[in-house]
Formats: structure tokens, C-alpha cells, sequence
């Protein structure tokens, strides 16, 4: 009988818990002001334009969102680059010319491509600190990190020379 009635208490105050709200409201803080929207960088509007590839081709994103978000995040790396571009142009403009030729364009394009991880048979990886293949699970990098000996098994954990852990 007594477990009956702490039961019967506990159910009761729980209820009145939940709809205390519902029939005496709830006091309304004034919330504070949003911060104003920055302008978007070009390695932040760059950044989405990766996630949304990622969620695009892990199946998170339909199509038809992908397309709208790609303009939208496209629209403002292009909006920003250009910012940026006309804020250096602006600071160098008496002093050094902008350098503009193919062969430094594409050293930049190389460099930048150097840095990003690459699966040998899925081609560059969005994630910037994978370690193996977010679409087939290859480890990406081809050398062991103690030894330098050459990792060439696909699923490779374990470096077959040292038996060095070759990620976490």
C-alpha cells in the first residue's frame, strides 16, 4: 500500500511540474540582441562549399537542397574572394603589382592541392585530417610515419615492416 501512494505522490508532482507552465506562464526574459551577421570570409563560404559536397555524396543532402546551397555558398566565396581581391588590390595598388600569371596561379593550385589528402583510387578527400578514405576505407597516407616503409594493403592498421599503429 505504501509504494502505491509515494507512487501516486511522485505522478502528481511530476504533472504538476510539467503543466505548472501551462496555467500560471512562464516569465519572458528580454533576450539579447543577436549578433550582427559578418560578412562571410573566403575560407568560410570555401569550407561549406566542401561540407555540402561531403553531406551531397554521403547521402545527407538531396539534390535539389545540394543546388540550392551550392548558388547560395557559391555566390558568396565568389562575393568575398572579390572583396578580398579589391581590399589587397587596394593596399598594394602604389607599391607592387598584383601578380597574375598562369604559372603562379597553377604553383598555388599545386600547393594547395600538396596539402589535401588523396586516396589513390577515390582522387582528393574533402576531410583535411583523414586519415583514411571516407568511400573505400584505403589508408591515405603511403608511408609508414617511423620506418617510411611503403603501405600498400587496403586496410592496412598496422605497418607491416615496424608494426607501427598507423592511425588512432
Amino acid at each position: 500500500m505504501i509504494p502505491l501512494i509515494v507512487g501516486t505522490l511522485l505522478a502528481v508532482a511530476a504533472l504538476a511540474f510539467v503543466l505548472y507552465p501551462v496555467f500560471f506562464g512562464v516569465s519572458r526574459r528580454p533576450r539579447a540582441a543577436a549578433p550582427r551577421a559578418q560578412q562571410p570570409t573566403r575560407d568560410t563560404a570555401i569550407t561549406a562549399l566542401r561540407e555540402i559536397e561531403f553531406d551531397r555524396a554521403t547521402g545527407k543532402l538531396s539534390d535539389v537542397d545540394y543546388g540550392e546551397l551550392k548558388a547560395r555558398y557559391t555566390r558568396e566565396a565568389i562575393a568575398a574572394m572579390r572583396s578580398e581581391a579589391s581590399a589587397n588590390a587596394g593596399a598594394l595598388a602604389g607599391s607592387i603589382a598584383l601578380p597574375s600569371t598562369d604559372d603562379e596561379i597553377e604553383a598555388a593550385v599545386r600547393a594547395f592541392r600538396a596539402e589535401q589528402a588523396v586516396c589513390v583510387t577515390c582522387g582528393p578527400r574533402p576531410e583535411a585530417d583523414a586519415e583514411f578514405c571516407s568511400t573505400c576505407g584505403r589508408y591515405l597516407h603511403d608511408r609508414c610515419a617511423d620506418c617510411g616503409a611503403p603501405v600498400e594493403a587496403l586496410d592496412a592498421r598496422y605497418c607491416s615492416t615496424c608494426g607501427n599503429r598507423l592511425a588512432a
